[in-house]
């Protein structure tokens, strides 16, 4: 399993404004999505693509177009929708599935209440969206559902990332048979003991879409 934590002046400017707790509801959605756009950079390096000519207003020019089968986007509900925008922005033409997972707040497990993705992802390349990578329950979870679908490789992006979470799909996936990859914008301190990410940048859910 491959870890990448993006280092650029602009992914820890907006992270910052993101953890800063006066930052409201709007201007979070707004930098969520601006900040997912920058990771996807990352995370789509190595997207596979076909050769292709076009012709240019002076002479023919070579290329690159995005081969087929179409990637496939899953973020994880309900804060993964705030990061799909941003996602599908560089990916216009990917389709689309979804994951309904619930965290019980007092055993921190993660429990499945929707589940909307193809049956068959063979040759697939695949992008799980959730913005806390805390405990790694839920990506795990996901994770395990494209290996059965056999998606061709899973990309997880995250704005911010726990060791302990890391170090769960580490041991979960040791082997490159499906290549696993985890893209995120910081590799914050621990997790409390209420399973939050330190210092973290709170319930992304509730921030993006207030409290329920």
């Amino acid at each position: 399993m491959q870890t990448t934590v993006v280092d650029h002046p602009l992914v820890a400017h907006k992270l910052t404004m993101l953890r800063d707790i006066n930052t409201d509801t709007p201007a979070f959605r707004q930098l969520c999505d601006e900040l997912v756009t920058l990771l996807g950079y990352e995370a789509t390096r190595n997207i596979n693509v076909e050769p292709v000519q076009v012709q240019t207003p002076v002479d023919v020019a070579s290329g690159v177009k995005l081969a087929r089968p179409v990637p496939l986007l899953v973020p994880i509900l309900r804060a993964g929708i705030g990061m799909l925008d941003g996602m599908a922005r560089l990916l216009p033409k990917a389709d689309i599935g979804f994951v309904g997972l619930a965290r019980d707040e007092d055993t921190l497990i993660a429990s499945t209440y929707a589940t909307r993705l193809p049956a068959d992802l063979t040759g697939r390349q695949t992008f799980i969206l959730d913005p806390m990578l805390a405990t790694g329950g839920s990506m795990e979870t996901v994770i395990r559902m494209l290996l059965y679908r056999n998606a061709a490789s899973i990309t997880g992006v995250s704005l911010v990332a726990a060791p302990e979470g890391l170090a769960r799909i580490t041991d979960a996936f040791p082997e490159d048979k499906v290549p696993v990859r985890i893209v995120t914008g910081a590799l914050d301190a621990h997790l409390n003991d209420r399973g939050y990410i330190v210092p973290g940048l709170g319930d992304a859910g509730d921030r993006l879409f207030g409290t329920i």
